[in-house]
Formats: C-alpha cells, structure tokens, sequence
C-alpha cells in the first residue's frame, strides 16, 4: 500500500516555493492542504485561489481549506473554559472564565488551535488506512525548525534552498502576493503580537483598517483580562500606546522633512 502524501501548505513563501517545485518535478502529492486561520492578509485569499487554479490545471486536484469553526476571535474572547482548576484560578484574579487572551510566546495556542490540530484530522480523515507523509515548507536556512519525525518531509532543507530563494521562486512564477512580501518580512496573520514592532508600524501605514480592528481587539482584552498576560498584546505596548508613537515619528519625520526643503 503507497504512502498518502499530503503537501501542509501556509501560503506563505516558502510552502508556496514547496508545492512549486514540487509540482514541476512531478512528485506525488495526494493532497494540498491549507490551513485559514481568518486572520490572513486578504491579499493571501487571491494567491491560494491563484495556487488552486494552478494545482487544478497540473494534477486536476483542488487545495482542501480547512477553518476553525468559530474562528481567531472566539478563541481570544469567548471560548469557555472548562477545567475546574483553570476556571478556580481565573475567579480568584477576578479574570473572566472564558477566553485565551492574546497568544504569546509561552502560551502560542494560535497554531495548535487553529493550524496544526485541523491538518492533522483532515489528513487522519483523507489517508484512510494509508500511512500519511507530511511535506513542511520550511527553507534551509531554518531548518532548525525541522522535527525529527518519520511522517514529516521537508522538501526545500532536502534541496537546499533558502528562503530568499525560495521568494524569488515564486516571482519567477507569477507568484507575488500583490506585493505583500515588498512590504513585510512575513505574510502570517496579520495581527500576531509576535511580529516585530517595525512590522506593525507597516500594517498601520499600508492596512489601515486592519489595524483598526487591531486596536479594538486590544482595547476588548484589555477590558477584559486588565493588565495580565492574556490583556497584554506586547509585555511592554499596547496597540493604542503604539499608534500613537508611530504617529509621534510621522509628524517628527513631516517636520524633517519641511526643514530640509527650506
């Protein structure tokens, strides 16, 4: 019985570059799927459905998208608690027994939640009573990330290709987000609080209206959970102290500027 090989897809550069290549050297793919977290950049939409497009003409396969019900939101604000010592602990710092609050680098419930645990059923629902290999786009130069996993393969580490290659990979395909990799380092969701800060002040700039609803999200879990590490969008910011320094920089960069035009 052959292997069910199934391609784990971002959308992101690198796992893009993956299925590429993969494609282009006729490796089998059994499967391509992509996880939507709801908080993707909405220029991410239009690539997946140009990926589709492409995986549709070349193998006659669809991409299988699939989403946590409820949703990013939901997690962070509403989803019920349910252990009676997590609920204890919660009433006794008077923080409410529903929510996750924002994720962070100790907690980062974002991608068990809503990526790793949903590609892993629907592929325990696809492979049937094959065994399933997982191809992982990660780059060579990250390879670090790499898990020492008999399922997993990790096509580019194995090819040795990096990831600003891998980048220019997907140009050289007509591949290019409608710019978002001219402006961000990283095409993830768009309102991580583990982005650096330089990466927020371009999503103020470039997706206004993205970072409204940035600063409504923190505003709602400051709210709710006050100043702990579930209200906390960054140990040392908030969205709204961070709007206004960047704001603060335009209007010293403004000045600046009118002074040397003088």
């Amino acid at each position: 019985m052959n292997d069910y090989m199934v391609a784990a897809i971002s959308g992101g550069k690198d796992s893009t570059a993956m299925l590429l290549l993969m494609l282009e050297r006729g490796m089998p793919i059994d499967a391509v799927i992509y996880a939507d977290t709801g908080m993707d950049f909405p220029e991410m939409g239009a690539h997946i459905e140009k990926l589709d497009e492409l995986l549709y003409r070349e193998r006659g396969q669809h991409i299988i998208t699939v989403q946590h019900p409820k949703g990013f939101e939901w997690m962070v604000f509403e989803e019920p608690k349910v252990a009676p010592s997590s609920i204890e602990k919660r009433l006794e710092r008077g923080i409410p027994a529903y929510g996750n609050g924002w994720p962070g680098p100790r907690m980062r419930w974002c991608t068990g939640h809503l990526k790793t645990k949903l590609v892993d059923k629907a592929i325990g629902q696809l492979k049937g009573e094959r065994n399933a290999i997982q191809y992982v786009g990660i780059a060579a130069d990250e390879a670090k990330r790499c898990k020492d996993d008999k399922h997993k393969r990790y096509p580019l580490v194995e090819w040795g290709i990096t990831e600003e290659q891998a980048l220019q990979i997907c140009y050289d395909r007509g591949f290019d987000w409608d710019g978002l990799y001219k402006i961000y380092s990283r095409c993830s969701c768009w309102c991580c609080p583990l982005q650096r800060i330089g990466e927020l002040r371009k999503l103020r700039q470039y997706h206004p209206d993205l970072w409204r609803r940035l600063l409504d999200m923190d505003r709602r879990a400051i709210e709710m959970y006050g100043d702990t590490p579930l209200g906390r969008f960054k140990d040392n910011w908030t969205v709204e102290q961070l709007d206004k320094r960047f704001a603060a920089e335009e209007r010293q960069s403004s000045l600046l500027d009118k002074e040397d035009d003088l």
